[in-house]
């Protein structure tokens, strides 16, 4: 006989809450006999005082263990990870930060769900537990009592009237069983998430700071994946066209009996390649110049400012270095900067200020060019934008028509 799929998942499942109700009885009585004793103590001596004060121990110390066990019961039965309350960072002691202290763990809310909750739960489960009992004695009831002598079974049932509705009961009880047993779990789980775990607000702060790391991590990787990028660029391609453009120097210059229209199209090839080895070298110094990773981005923006058409003033005020990821969004800022300048906007000459105020990396670039730049036409603005969002950065740009144009970035160095 071949058991409906439907039918086995729904007897696993009741199986299951049932085993978890049942496995949660005791755990949820677990502070009664405190309680009760405190009760019984305080009726009999009047002492009330040194009572409470010793139950209020006891619950405090069982009441971690009594935590322990509900959080294995969750996990182990229905699969439901109750998170444990993050502990604050070690503090010196003062009221504020045991204030704090207490908000984040909450202990009342933890001792007030062993203690106040828990007989209440315990009733409820023992409840379902009665009812699973019950269905399977209502179904078989005819069983049972035709094992009766015949005197009994017409004292206590009747033939007619009794037998039938305890049947009809357990099958209505046991159609119940596996929604009523679903729904008690599925409360107590909500209840337990609710009151042993974190709050709302912690658990949306550790999301944040997850995903903060998270994006360090993304950004780091992406550096570094640039950097990679800018190394094999620069020892294989680069120097594959450099040797290709020395090969055909050198042909043009040891080889002069070749005729006119080789010798054309060998210095054709020439040019182009010192040109493919120009755009090259530019290609690479826009992902990761190898001189701010060696020297900084002191180093690397005077490079720059060499290499550009126009007449830069550049200013660089820091200490020390920052991280690697914020070095390499200022040098992309003040490289595309510069170069919207000298191509789209005629500018004459530029200024670059870059200082460290705070926490903070401040980079200014101002030129003197046509203006009417807006970051918000989908121009390329529009990806410096993104690229100082990325490390929580802020991006503003100052550009009227007829100039002068201002960028501005304030970049998050803190270590």
């Amino acid at each position: 006989m071949t058991i409906p799929a439907g039918l086995r998942r729904t007897v696993l499942r009741v199986r299951r809450d049932t085993g978890f109700l049942a496995a949660g009885v005791l755990p949820h009585l677990g502070l009664v006999p405190v309680w009760a004793w405190a009760a019984a103590t305080t009726a009999r001596t009047g002492n009330w005082l040194l009572t409470v004060s010793l139950s209020a121990a006891l619950a405090v110390i069982g009441t971690p263990v009594l935590t322990a066990v509900q959080r294995a019961r969750y996990r182990l039965f229905i699969g439901v990870d109750v998170p444990r309350l993050t502990p604050t960072a070690p503090e010196p002691w003062t009221w504020a930060s045991t204030a704090r202290r207490l908000a984040a763990t909450r202990p009342w809310r933890t001792i007030g769900y062993h203690l106040l909750l828990g007989p209440l739960l315990a009733l409820l489960e023992l409840l379902v537990l009665a009812v699973a009992v019950a269905c399977p004695a209502g179904v078989i009831a005819y069983a049972w009592a035709w094992a009766l002598p015949t005197g009994i079974r017409q004292d206590w049932f009747g033939y007619v009237t009794q037998l039938p509705a305890y049947t009809a009961a357990g099958l209505l009880l046991l159609c119940a069983l596996p929604w009523t047993a679903r729904a008690v779990a599925g409360a107590e789980a909500r209840l337990a998430l609710g009151m042993l775990g974190p709050s709302r607000a912690q658990r949306l702060q550790e999301r944040v700071d997850q995903l903060a790391v998270s994006r360090s991590d993304l950004i780091a990787a992406v550096d570094a994946e640039r950097r990679r990028i800018e190394r094999d660029l620069h020892d294989g391609t680069q120097q594959r066209l450099v040797s290709l453009a020395v090969n055909l120097g050198l042909a043009l210059a040891t080889r002069p009996d070749l005729p006119g229209d080789a010798r054309e199209v060998i210095a054709r090839a020439h040019l182009e390649a010192k040109e493919a080895i120009a755009e090259l070298n530019d290609l690479v110094r826009g992902l990761h110049p190898a001189v701010l990773e060696d020297r900084g981005l002191d180093a690397a923006l005077s490079g720059l400012a060499a290499r550009t058409s126009l007449p830069v003033r550049l200013r660089v005020d820091l200490e020390e270095r920052v991280a690697p990821s914020v070095e390499s969004v200022a040098y992309f800022v003040i490289s595309e900067a510069l170069t919207n300048a000298t191509k789209h906007a005629d500018a004459m000459r530029a200024e670059v200020l870059v200082r460290r105020v705070g926490e903070v990396l401040r980079v200014r670039v101002t030129d003197d060019g046509l203006g009417g730049a807006d970051a918000a036409a989908g121009t390329g603005l529009t990806g410096l934008a993104r690229r100082v969002g990325s490390l929580d950065g802020t991006f503003h740009v100052s550009s009227p028509v007829g100039g002068p144009t201002t960028i501005t970035a304030e970049l998050p160095c803190a270590r």
